[in-house]
C-alpha cells in the first residue's frame, strides 16, 4: 500500500492520554496521586501559543489535564481558589507545572522524534 491508500483508509484517532504520578503529592498525602493527561489538538496549541505569555505552561496544564478536573467546584472551594489557574498554582510547584506541560507537549507530538529518515539502497 502506498501512503495515499493508508491515509484514505485511516480513521481519525483519539488524542493520546497517559497517567503520571505526582511523587511529591503521593508522599505528602500517603496515597498515589495520579493525573491523567491528554494531548492537545492543533487549534488548542495554536490558541495557547498566540497568547505568548509567561503562563503558557500553566495554560497547557489546564488544557491538557483530564484528571483532576481543575474546574471542579468542590476542589476550588476546598482550596479557596477563585479560578482553575489559581488552583493549579496552589496545588503544584512551579517545576511540577513545567514538567506536566512538557509531558502534555510530548503527548501532542512535540519534543519527540515524529519522523524518521527513509534510507534507500
Amino acid at each position: 500500500m502506498d501512503v495515499m491508500d493508508l491515509l484514505l483508509n485511516a480513521s481519525p484517532s483519539k488524542l493520546p492520554e497517559k497517567d503520571y504520578e505526582i511523587k511529591r503529592l503521593t508522599k505528602e498525602l500517603g496515597s498515589k496521586v495520579v493525573f491523567t493527561l491528554r494531548a492537545l489538538g492543533y487549534s488548542r496549541v495554536l490558541e495557547i501559543r498566540r497568547a505568548d505569555d509567561a503562563e503558557q505552561n500553566l495554560k497547557i496544564v489546564l488544557a491538557g489535564t483530564v484528571l483532576p478536573d481543575w474546574k471542579n467546584q468542590q476542589l476550588l472551594d476546598k482550596h479557596g481558589a477563585p479560578t482553575p489557574a489559581e488552583l493549579v498554582k496552589l496545588l503544584l510547584l512551579p517545576g511540577e507545572i513545567d514538567e506536566l506541560a512538557i509531558r502534555i507537549e510530548k503527548l501532542s507530538g512535540y519534543r519527540t522524534d515524529v519522523t524518521a529518515e527513509v534510507k534507500k539502497n
